[in-house]
């Protein structure tokens, strides 16, 4: 079961996902999309368009049908601008999604958010094909007893 159809996604499998991201560090390796829909943004924005907020409330879905699973956004960047800047606006986009998240009836308390800014690209490619990728809210899903 891959979790589109609406079914319960098992929490041993999805902690165990979240620590080999992780491989021992604090900055995990880049993930794409599982369960949940990454959260796309145009350039220097924290808006979140249509065609996004579609993409979060299939992630409401699948919370709503998972009740006890807990998510980390992860606000990402592309390559440009300065690292302080990027940070900033990763921080954010993930706000943005988890105040759409509240909105939509998740509680705060399964909602956490950090930014990684450019350092986790999903695509290390110097064009605008792969800076539109970069630029994400990630869904990083772990059940309610994972640390």
């Amino acid at each position: 079961n891959d979790g589109k159809n609406g079914g319960e996604l098992s929490e041993a499998d999805l902690n165990a996902q979240r620590e080999g991201r992780f491989a021992g560090g604090s900055i995990p390796l880049a993930e794409g999309e599982g369960a949940f829909r990454d959260i796309h943004f145009e350039f220097d924005s924290a808006n979140i368009s249509d065609m996004a907020r579609q993409d979060v409330e299939f992630n409401v879905q699948v919370l709503q049908a998972n009740k006890n699973l807990k998510v980390q956004l992860e606000g990402h960047c592309d390559q440009r601008g300065t690292a302080e800047y990027n940070l900033a606006l990763g921080n954010r986009r993930a706000h943005a999604v988890s105040d759409v998240l509240v909105s939509f009836g998740v509680p705060a308390s399964r909602i956490s958010s950090i930014s990684y800014g450019a350092e986790v690209p999903l695509d290390s490619g110097n064009n605008e094909s792969a800076w539109a990728k970069n630029r994400r809210v990630h869904f990083s899903a772990f059940g309610a007893d994972a640390r």
